[in-house]
């Protein structure tokens, strides 16, 4: 009995505390868990790529963006807000709350070289936001695009301290590079490299979205009192232009009227908006740059399609975007949620070159393409399987009324884009306007104030570098609110400029932005002619007063000077797409590697150096009675080559030179059971860059098929796509059978090994 009312006084007690807990959520002790400082808002970050100042409706611009519409109605706008003008950096700015060179990243992190300043890395003394956040009691994730990690860490060797989740996101499911394809991605799930769910109707924008609502769902069932940070970077409208084709329609014969016309117009609605001040100037076009009535018919159809595309482009991705917000809607969440949507983190993007492209990484490189060929894709352009980007007109037209584009840093075409801001418990003022001076580095201060978390002096035991941006909640409350953010430098392949209260100072460096990557000029420095503009006056650039305010000009250019030395930008030196100087490459001093099944997600860049010389790729494959797929492949749909047996297992090589040419050489017969080597050639012409080959295809030593291609590329086959064996990761190069998609996975059989050697 004495045990039974043990028994009983412990089951009442336990049920007595199951009842306590249910009416007040447990606290979870401080030394299990660090919970967020009171009333601290969930926080989104909307990163869009490539869209200029002038692109969408919200700003003036022909994309009509609905959602960005609405959010503009809600909160706040901000028309003097500043990026890097091209994509690394900002990134590197934003998620760090420091100027770029500060960071490391002064530049695409594609293109690094040994100065610190331009190392192609975040380093371990300006931890992300997403760190700071995690530690402070926020869950984090990532969802689209990173390129903040050198190529030499984005392999499966790593190392991933640099991926983003080592830099604080618990989640990431997304692309590393620059740029993807849109219906068949180079996708990470965390550090590995995996296949995009399979299906017809496949776009990564809609794939990202739906994954950071799934993830959004089940933290807010989880844990409903723990703040998010979430960051959506999806890669649009970064090309390759590409869109569901009902999206393109919606805007079929709505660019006819060509640049120069849509620009007025833009300018005009801008004006009616009030987004830009009664009295701005609208800055001419650079001579240079074609006037839309120079061109041809047929260039104008193609060029009209082009903008086409990148329209529904936009306003497909605005509206994914949408759905993240009706779900924390549906949650309850949105309240209190600071909702930070930038568009674009540069200026609109020119590398489609002067008449646009439908596979732009030849052009690109220099090798060309035919208006003939641009118009037998007229009809499928924007659709799987092309490449396209638009017209450097169309870019100088989305950065209405400013001069120049993307990495033209010197000038605000490339650096000012569209902001806004909504967070309903911490904004009152719906619809207002916002016009002091900010930048990118900006919004990690302003978050922290948000979240009452100050700035951290050290983080994982490392001292770390003051933040450069500035709060800007002081604007949230008082449109008239003096500026704080008073001086800030921008540098990006020697185009630089200064701001400093309400003046900047510019000197454009005479690379044009649609050049190809033999543009890249070795001027002096000290021969570039600097600009000098009152923004309190001149809110586009239209007036340089150089001649004018000499004086002042000098003062403004000696302050670039101490900024860029305290910024680790010093010493500028031109830049050429060729390579990592002085830092570590995967390939240094190699000139065979072999791989074996599992080799995916390889970048391109790690291989030996296969341009502009012979080389050989060979594969050892042991198969049985049905075997098929991929040995061996590098590049995508654009350019680039695969190995591999098809359905009746028939050897196969498809070499795909951008639209010059595309050779695929198929075996007679099929591949009996056994051990088998497949070797393809490429015998180079020689006599400078990018020429010609003469390619064959042996198996066992047998010609199976031998061509002649008219050229090669002389950097590259694409910056986004990988080397795999056993698998075609992204995009396909091969001409693989449709119902194989995604990835074509070699099964039947053993892949013992494939090199690629230098010859």
């Amino acid at each position: 009995m004495r045990c039974y009312r043990q028994w009983l006084v412990l089951c009442l007690g336990l049920f007595a505390a199951s009842i306590r807990a249910q009416e007040t959520p447990p606290v979870p002790h401080p030394e299990y868990q660090v919970s967020a400082p009171k009333g601290a808002p969930n926080v989104v970050i909307v990163m869009l790529d490539d869209v200029g100042f002038g692109a969408s409706s919200t700003f003036g611009g022909p994309g009509q963006t609905p959602v960005l519409d609405t959010l503009a109605h809600e909160g706040l706008r901000y028309n003097s807000f500043h990026t890097t003008s091209i994509c690394s950096p900002t990134r590197a700015s934003l998620l760090t709350g420091r100027n770029p060179h500060a960071v490391g990243i002064g530049t695409v992190e594609n293109v690094p070289d040994d100065r610190p300043g331009y190392s192609g890395f975040h380093t371990k003394d300006t931890a992300t936001i997403a760190e700071i956040l995690r530690q402070n009691g926020y869950n984090t994730a990532a969802f689209g695009k990173w390129h903040q990690t050198p190529d030499w860490e984005v392999s499966p060797s790593g190392p991933f301290d640099r991926w983003p989740t080592g830099e604080g996101f618990e989640r990431f499911y997304g692309f590393m590079g620059g740029e993807t394809d849109q219906y068949d991605p180079s996708l990470y799930d965390g550090t590995t490299p995996i296949m995009r769910p399979p299906g017809s109707n496949y776009h990564l924008t809609e794939d990202l979205a739906n994954h950071a609502i799934e993830w959004l769902r089940v933290q807010h069932s989880v844990t409903p009192n723990k703040p998010v940070f979430l960051y959506f970077a999806p890669g649009a409208t970064h090309a390759p232009l590409q869109a569901p084709k009902e999206w393109i329609e919606k805007y079929r014969g709505q660019f006819d009227q060509g640049w120069d016309k849509l620009r007025e117009e833009t300018f005009a609605r801008q004006k009616k908006l009030g987004i830009i001040p009664a009295d701005t100037v609208l800055t001419s076009r650079d001579p240079r740059m074609p006037a839309w009535d120079t061109l041809t018919p047929d260039q104008k159809r193609i060029a009209s399609r082009l903008m086409e595309v990148y329209a529904g482009f936009l306003e497909h991705t605005d509206v994914q975007v949408g759905k993240l917000i009706d779900t924390l809607k549906a949650n309850g969440q949105f309240d209190n949620t600071m909702f930070i949507y930038i568009v674009g983190d540069n200026g609109a993007s020119t590398e489609g070159g002067l008449l646009g492209s439908a596979n732009y990484f030849g052009p690109i490189q220099g090798l060309p393409e035919s208006d003939a060929s641009k118009l037998a894709q007229l009809d499928k352009l924007g659709g799987p399987g092309t490449h396209a980007h638009y017209p450097a007109g169309w870019a100088w037209a989305m950065d209405t009324p400013f001069q120049w584009t993307k990495t033209v840093a010197s000038h605000l075409g490339g650096t000012r884009n569209p902001m806004v801001i909504t967070w309903p418990k911490g904004i009152m003022d719906r619809g207002g306007l916002r016009s002091q001076f900010s930048h990118v580095n900006d919004i990690v201060p302003t978050i922290l104030n948000a979240a009452h978390i100050k700035e951290p002096t050290t983080v994982n035991g490392i001292a770390q570098k003051p933040m450069d941006g500035t709060s800007l909640i002081y604007s949230f409350a008082d449109a008239k609110a003096p500026e704080r953010h008073t001086t800030q430098y921008f540098e990006v392949f020697g185009n630089r400029a200064i701001y400093h209260d309400g003046w900047i100072a510019s000197a454009f460096h005479r690379r044009l932005p649609w050049s190809t990557i033999s543009g890249f000029t070795t001027k002096k420095f000290e021969e570039d002619q600097w600009e000098l503009y009152d923004l309190k006056k001149d809110y586009s650039q239209g007036n340089d007063l150089a001649q004018q305010e000499p004086a002042r000009l000098a003062a403004l250019k000696d302050l670039f000077m101490q900024e860029a030395g305290r910024n680790q930008v010093l010493p500028l030196a031109d830049l050429a797409m060729s390579g990592s100087k002085g830092l570590p490459a995967l390939h240094e001093g190699r000139t065979r590697m072999t791989f074996h099944e599992g080799a995916v997600g390889i970048p391109e860049s790690a291989l030996p150096k296969t341009y502009n010389r012979s080389w050989s790729v060979t594969g050892i494959v042991d198969v049985g009675a049905q075997a098929h797929g991929v040995v061996a492949t590098v590049g995508g749909n654009s350019a680039g080559w695969s190995l591999y047996l098809d359905a009746e297992q028939h050897p196969m090589f498809t070499y795909r030179l951008f639209d010059l040419k595309t050779v695929t050489f198929r075996g007679a017969e099929p591949l009996k059971p056994g051990r088998h080597e497949l070797r393809f050639d490429f015998d180079y012409d020689g006599g400078g860059y990018a020429k010609g080959a003469a390619i064959q295809l042996l198996v066992d030593g047998v010609l199976i098929g031998k061509d002649h291609l008219p050229a090669s590329p002389p950097a590259f086959f694409t910056i986004e796509e990988t080397f795999d064996v056993g698998i075609d990761h992204g995009s396909c190069a091969g001409d693989y059978p449709e119902e194989s998609a995604p990835g074509y996975t070699f099964t039947g059989g053993r892949i013992e090994e494939v090199s690629i050697e230098l010859r």
